[in-house]
């Protein structure tokens, strides 16, 4: 076997240079106009563990048509014929299988290095970490590097609920994960995971068995003598406040910082931040602190020209974000009971000691920041991005176009954090005053920050989307949004008329897709095309969404292998679609039978897909999905 790798691998390198040596770098050799296939992304070794599949994948270039031949140990596989491969599910007798492929046309044919096929009797080392909100900073809700999961595995014959990691109280932070934490004197991959009820846990991700689960450590972000606060007098987040927000992962500081609300015996209300260590749960950088903050204005709870941050009357609801050195938080009311304005504040990965503070209504009242608990967004120069809630905007503008009072209720706003905190710009819809005064703002709803797109003119367009409850996709420019017209908005891109509902989420973005669940909508594909979103969707599942309609998530390997993966809160339904399709369902976990993949449902859930593996936050648990023993 060895020797006749090594001969492959020799006659590979005389392809190589024959290639070369042709018409240009890698322009392959030519027979009567066609140009021979050249392969310029080689198979890669897969792992994976018994009962599961590995897909195999190639990358060609060449003259079309295109024929592709599969071989496992030199041997043709029948049927194996496109560019990827995925093997049937495997056991422990599979490890060490070669697969290779041998691509043709008309000018003639190459064959590709071989790939390995590893096969554990135990759980598969991850080398991904989901560190934030919906995966990265520009909160695109893509994994692209799901290796396990495929469409051809997802179903209710191969795939299910595995068991719920039981926890004290409602998981309404995302859950995150780690690959490869040294707890104990060995390396695991470790859940971690926050609750209503003020604590903190880190799980063996791969320990999961039926309710059966390894809790590596458990911390209370209570002080002594404290509870967790009440609900407010709001039915938003009930019957107890304690971790609200997605917290966020530093691993270079081996730090997960985390924001708890808090009550004494007194009737006494805390905010603070945290930063736990990893391994331990332990407290880090001489935390906690307690959150206060001032900012000069005379709105909601203003008191000698400032404004002053009351924490009774907030929560910390969108998902913490991290730029460098600093943490990001941004507050939310209980529902719309005043007095509260907008705050945006900062805090040092290091010391947790507060470097800014920025209210952008301080001279007026409400405008939250909720977003349905999703995460502000950053672009890759650090600049914020996010949509306030209802609340006061001042319709006379200063020279360049700001409310002249500071006051930008119901915005999407950029934030620039050099030399602090500042709004740098914004966009809020013409009837911005009315759609507050209704309670019909666009901040319900989540922005994304895109990858860069080119328009048809090749200009690079640097662009996000958000949408609320006026069921309207907005697509701004960041590099000019628009700020505030009265006569008509005055935008990049606007599209109505394809949400079917109100909008409480937010989008996914994947293979140069928009993804979106409205209130009692389908889930919607919206393609990017020259920069622009589609007018129309592309495709939409079959199921609609009840309230409040569906954040989803993607999870590829690469480009391939698409899954885009949504809850259904009310009846608790997880969703699987192929992501070039909405119309083909996958999977739901109503499929199989005698309720063998029933869960207990909870608003606002995101699904994190990782290392093969589905986490879906309930009221008591995350449950647990992933290919079946």
């Amino acid at each position: 076997m060895h020797r006749i790798q090594f001969s492959f691998a020799i006659i590979g390198i005389l392809v190589a240079f024959s290639l070369a040596g042709c018409s240009g770098y890698g322009s392959g050799s030519v027979n009567g106009g066609a140009i021979a296939p050249y392969i310029n992304t080689q198979p890669a070794n897969q792992t994976v563990s018994v009962g599961q599949t590995a897909t195999f994948s190639v990358g060609v270039a060449g003259t079309p048509p295109l024929t592709y031949q599969w071989q496992k140990n030199g041997a043709d596989i029948p049927g194996a014929t496109s560019s990827s491969y995925t093997t049937p599910v495997t056991t422990s007798a599979d490890s060490g299988t070669m697969f290779r492929v041998v691509v043709s046309n008309t000018a003639g044919s190459v064959t590709s290095n071989s790939a390995t096929l590893t096969v554990s009797t135990g759980p598969v080392a991850s080398t991904v970490d989901v560190i934030t909100y919906h995966y990265d900073n520009s909160r695109s809700g893509q994994n692209l590097n799901e290796t396990v999961l495929t469409p051809a595995n997802v179903n209710s014959t191969k795939f299910g609920k595995l068991g719920e990691f039981m926890v004290d109280g409602k998981v309404d932070a995302q859950p995150l994960y780690l690959s490869q934490v040294t707890i104990g004197g060995q390396k695991r991959n470790v859940l971690y995971v926050a609750t209503e009820h003020g604590s903190v846990y880190a799980f063996d991700a791969d320990s999961i068995n039926g309710t059966a689960s390894t809790v590596l450590w458990k911390t209370s972000t209570l002080g002594s003598g404290e509870t967790t606060s009440d609900n407010r007098g709001c039915g938003q987040v009930t019957p107890e406040i304690g971790i609200t927000a997605t917290p966020v992962i530093d691993r270079s500081r081996n730090a997960i910082y985390v924001v708890a609300m808090s009550k004494n015996t007194s009737g006494t209300y805390f905010q603070r931040i945290h930063a736990l260590d990893l391994t331990t749960g332990l407290e880090l950088f001489g935390g906690p602190k307690d959150i206060t903050a001032t900012f000069p204005g005379t709105g909601d709870n203003s008191s000698g020209g400032n404004v002053i941050f009351d924490p009774k009357q907030y929560k910390e609801r969108p998902g913490l974000l991290q730029i460098n050195s600093a943490i990001y938080t941004t507050w939310s009311s209980h529902c719309d009971i005043r007095p509260y304005t907008s705050w945006v504040m900062a805090y040092s990965a290091d010391t947790l000691a507060q470097t800014g503070v920025l209210n952008l209504v301080p001279n007026g009242s409400d405008g939250g920041i909720w977003m349905s608990g999703t995460a502000p967004a950053a672009d890759a120069s650090g600049n914020l991005f996010f949509i306030i809630g209802n609340g006061t905007f001042d319709t006379t503008l200063n020279a360049s176009g700001f409310p002249v009072n500071g006051d930008c209720g119901n915005c999407f706003v950029k934030l620039s954090i050099t030399g602090g905190l500042k709004l740098a710009d914004y966009f809020t819809p013409h009837n911005t005053v009315s759609e507050s005064n209704a309670d019909q703002d666009f901040g319900s709803g989540g922005g994304i920050v895109l990858m860069d797109v080119q328009d048809v003119g090749g200009t690079t367009r640097h662009l996000s989307v958000g949408a609320g409850k006026d069921s309207l996709i907005y697509v701004v420019d960041r590099d000019s949004m628009g700020k505030f017209n009265p006569n008509t908005d005055q935008i990049y891109q606007e599209i109505s008329g394809q949400l079917g509902g109100q909008v409480f989420s937010m989008p996914a973005f994947f293979n140069n897709t928009i993804y979106y669940g409205a209130v009692g909508d389908a889930l919607k594909a919206f393609p990017i095309a020259g920069a622009k979103l589609a007018g129309i969707p592309s495709s939409q599942s079959t199921q609609n969404f009840s309230y409040p309609g569906t954040t989803p998530s993607v999870s590829a390997n690469g480009t391939a292998n698409g899954i885009v993966w949504a809850v259904e809160s009310n009846g608790a339904i997880l969703f699987a679609y192929d992501a070039t399709n909405l119309t083909t369902e996958l999977y739901d976990s109503n499929q199989a039978a005698n309720g063998r993949d029933h869960f207990s449902g909870n608003k606002f859930i995101t699904p994190v897909v990782v290392n093969g593996r589905v986490y879906v936050g309930t009221p008591t648990s995350v449950a647990v999905f992933g290919l079946l023993p």
